[in-house]
This record gives structure tokens, C-alpha cells and sequence, in this order.
């Protein structure tokens, strides 16, 4: 998947409202739209899109390890962000835009640097103000559960 160096690489506001989340989801999943930079920077990317289901696949570098030489907290937190978001984003009408309004992640053991994981989102509940859903981060190779969390997110209809 590429991923943008500039705004000017990134889908105007007219282009994201012109489809809807599922579509504009696997239009990135597929190349056809550029992945945002955070995914370059943090090492993950989008690997499958569904209805309701987004899988990103990805792995910590030394870059994203805290003072204790451990992967950082915020790197589960925005992962497990962007796949529970992204989710909800395949449920929201052409037309429409979301947000994190807030989420919440366990971490339940460590990551080690350089593993391939998996963070799935799934949603629970997409409805016309509100979306609902929660991931987890599991190692590719063992299967291990790494983490979990929860989101909500606004839906906000675009006139």
C-alpha cells in the first residue's frame, strides 16, 4: 500500500464524501488511495477489508520502543485506533464522516520488536450519530493476544 508524503497525496474533502467508508476503505486497501503517513511511520498498513471488519497487519521497529526499550504504549493505542475507527468508517453513508470520540485499550503482555502482529476492529453498533466497536492485537505467528480495546465514535452527516 503506498502511503502519502503531503497533504496533497491525501483524498480532498469532496472525494471522501463523494463514497462511502466500505468503498473508501477498500479503495485504500487495494492501493487505489493513498494509506495516511502515521502507517508509514509506525509500521502497519491496511491488510483486509469487509463490512464492519478491518484487519491492519504491521510490526514495532526500535523507533516505536519507550525509554525502557519496550514498545510503547501508544503504538497498541493507535493501532487498535485505527482498525476499531476504520471499521466503523465501513459502515458510514456516502456523505458522511466520523471520529474517535474516545477509546480504550488493555495491554495484556508485550510485543516484542520486529514481530508481525494483527489488529483487528469489529463493529457492534453503527448507527446514524454513533458507532461502536472493539479490536484486538494478536501475533501473526503464535496467535498470542497481545491487546484489546473498545471505541466509540461520532458519525456527523456533511451538508
Amino acid at each position: 500500500m503506498p502511503f502519502a508524503k503531503s497533504l496533497a497525496d491525501l483524498p480532498s474533502p469532496e472525494d471522501i464524501l463523494s463514497m462511502s467508508g466500505l468503498e473508501f476503505m477498500t479503495r485504500m486497501a487495494a492501493g487505489e488511495i493513498m494509506g495516511p503517513p502515521i502507517g508509514e511511520s509506525l509500521g502497519y498498513s491496511v491488510h483486509l477489508v469487509e463490512d464492519g471488519r478491518v484487519v491492519f497487519r504491521g510490526a514495532p521497529s526500535f523507533s516505536t520502543t519507550n525509554p525502557t526499550g519496550a514498545v510503547h504504549g501508544g503504538w497498541y493505542g493507535t493501532l487498535l485506533d485505527s482498525a476499531m475507527a476504520c471499521a466503523v468508517m465501513t459502515k458510514v453513508p456516502k456523505g458522511s464522516v466520523y471520529t474517535t470520540l474516545e477509546y480504550k485499550i488493555s495491554i495484556l503482555r508485550p510485543i516484542p520488536i520486529g514481530m508481525m502482529i494483527e489488529c483487528e476492529g469489529i463493529v457492534d453498533h453503527a448507527g446514524r450519530r454513533t458507532g461502536v466497536a472493539h479490536g484486538e492485537i494478536r501475533g501473526v505467528e503464535d496467535g498470542k493476544l497481545y491487546a484489546t480495546g473498545t471505541t466509540t465514535c461520532i458519525i456527523m452527516k456533511m451538508d
